[in-house]
């Protein structure tokens, strides 16, 4: 499908969404909706992309924030309703989160009752709930797993003070990372049994985010039995939600970037004008190896080359890959699933440019370039 992107009318490095695959997404998270009673919001930490906004809102029913700067993105680009989780508050944060969010979820008792009276004389109302820790988690890499031995995240059950929960409307966990439905199932388990006795006394629960509900081996109907089983065991619940940000844009982004020089010590390495520091952080963070159009592992074509990074940081390497041909200096490389994550994790560091931001349509050939960054943008994150 990328193959049919024209590159000469992008700059690079370029984050480009399709905005065809992302509406296939975003049609199917709104069939969950529909078939499983539940709300679905775009998780910002994952993608805040407002140029595309305008699509998502049409389908899901909010978004969820981790702080003031998402809620008002959310309230001033998105609309919907406007969820918001931190692991604390400032006095200060609280004062915006609380005058843009509609819901606001707690990760400590303690952090509820700081702030309770808060809410209570805020001039609108607002729904408050309690991240719960059920201390159950299937996710393999310690750095993105919720619930790992003495997270920071979430109240468990030893902690739990059901004597306080006055005022608290919901119960939030979020206890998946890039996972299936039966994940899912095993989670919600443990959820109910260490907390099902205080469900009755809520309006709404969230299930938070890892759900990867587009991904192609996704067991979609599996999860739609288990949101309406849910349903029917807790009849009161006014709403289910779901936080799955990286689902909204699973596969519908790339990184074009472009190589600047071969050097050779060792093996032959291709200079890019991308960073895996800067650009595609999670590349040496959880580690992972993004794959590219036409490329293959080392070997498995005639030509292998390690890819580095822009930056002077020595471990700026993004990793090695076999091409059926030479790489030269212009040459255009596609890195895919680039847009979720990567648009909102990229840095400065070291001066480097910031992607440019594009819209393309697979269906109709059509490109917008959204956004450019330059010095301005470096510039204005310091002092």
């Amino acid at each position: 499908m990328w193959t049919a992107l024209n590159l000469d009318t992008l700059p690079s490095p370029c984050f480009v969404v399709d905005e065809a695959r992302l509406r296939a997404n975003l049609e199917l998270l709104d069939d969950v909706q529909r078939r499983g009673g539940c709300r679905i919001l775009l998780a910002l930490k994952g993608f805040a992309m407002f140029s595309l906004f305008p699509l998502c809102r049409r389908h899901l029913a909010g978004a969820c924030a981790s702080g003031p700067l998402e809620a008002r993105l959310a309230r001033e680009e998105f609309g919907g309703e406007v969820h918001t989780f931190a692991p604390a508050y400032s006095a200060a944060d609280f004062a915006e989160v609380l005058a843009l969010s509609d819901y606001v979820i707690f990760n400590s008792f303690a952090s509820w009752r700081r702030f309770q009276d808060r809410v209570l004389r805020a001039p609108r109302r607002v729904s408050c709930g309690l991240r719960i820790n059920p201390e159950y988690s299937e996710v393999g890499v310690a750095l993105y797993n919720p619930c790992a031995p003495n997270s920071r995240l979430g109240i468990t059950r030893a902690a739990f003070e059901p004597e306080h929960l006055g005022g608290i409307e919901g119960l939030h966990f979020h206890c998946l990372c890039e996972q299936n439905a039966d994940a899912l199932e095993r989670t919600l388990e443990a959820v109910e049994a260490k907390f099902g006795a205080f469900i009755p006394r809520m309006k709404w629960m969230n299930f938070g985010g890892g759900h990867h509900i587009t991904r192609a081996d996704y067991d979609v109907e599996r999860l739609v039995r288990l949101l309406c089983g849910f349903r029917k065991r807790w009849p009161h619940l006014e709403a289910v939600y779901l936080e799955p940000g990286e689902a909204v844009a699973l596969n519908t982004g790339v990184l074009a970037a472009t190589v600047l020089d071969i050097v050779r010590n060792g093996l032959e390495i291709a200079i890019l004008d991308t960073s895996a520091e800067a650009h595609m952080p999670d590349v040496l963070a959880m580690p992972y190896r993004p794959e590219i159009v036409g490329a293959g592992r080392p070997g498995e074509h005639p030509h292998t080359y390690r890819l580095g990074g822009l930056t002077c940081l020595a471990g700026d390497v993004i990793g090695d890959y076999s091409f059926p041909r030479p790489l030269r200096p212009g040459d255009r490389l596609l890195f895919l699933d680039m847009a979720h994550y990567s648009m909102v994790k990229t840095t400065t560091f070291n001066g480097m440019r910031l992607p440019a931001i594009a819209i393309w349509n697979s269906e109709t050939g059509a490109v917008r370039l959204v956004r450019q960054f330059g010095y301005q943008d470096y510039r204005g994150r310091l002092s």
